[in-house]
């Protein structure tokens, strides 16, 4: 009988940057991610001149392609839509 393998649950994330700006991205595992951004050298390069950034907005979306198809979407927003979406203004998918 073969053993189930665990399940990687992905994450799409958005880091408010120091400038007021926001970056959005995906992982499985957030923390890890916003340390990385936060130690400038192994984050992303939109975040290294931005610095500090902190993690505002986190959703589950259970597998890599899910993810990065909601990270997509999430990029496409106008900043009053991520805004909104980080402050629960009702905004979602």
């Amino acid at each position: 009988m073969k053993s189930a393998q665990p399940t990687t649950v992905y994450f799409v994330y958005m880091l408010e940057c120091a400038d007021g700006t926001y970056y959005t991205g995906s992982t499985n595992d957030v923390e890890r991610r916003v340390l990385a951004h936060n130690a400038g050298k192994t984050g992303a390069k939109y975040t290294r001149s931005r610095l500090p950034v902190r993690l505002v907005y986190m959703e589950g979306c259970g597998d890599k392609s899910a993810a990065m198809k909601r990270e997509a979407e999430i990029k496409q927003m106008s900043r009053s839509g991520k805004h909104a979406l980080v402050h629960g203004d009702g905004m979602t998918h």
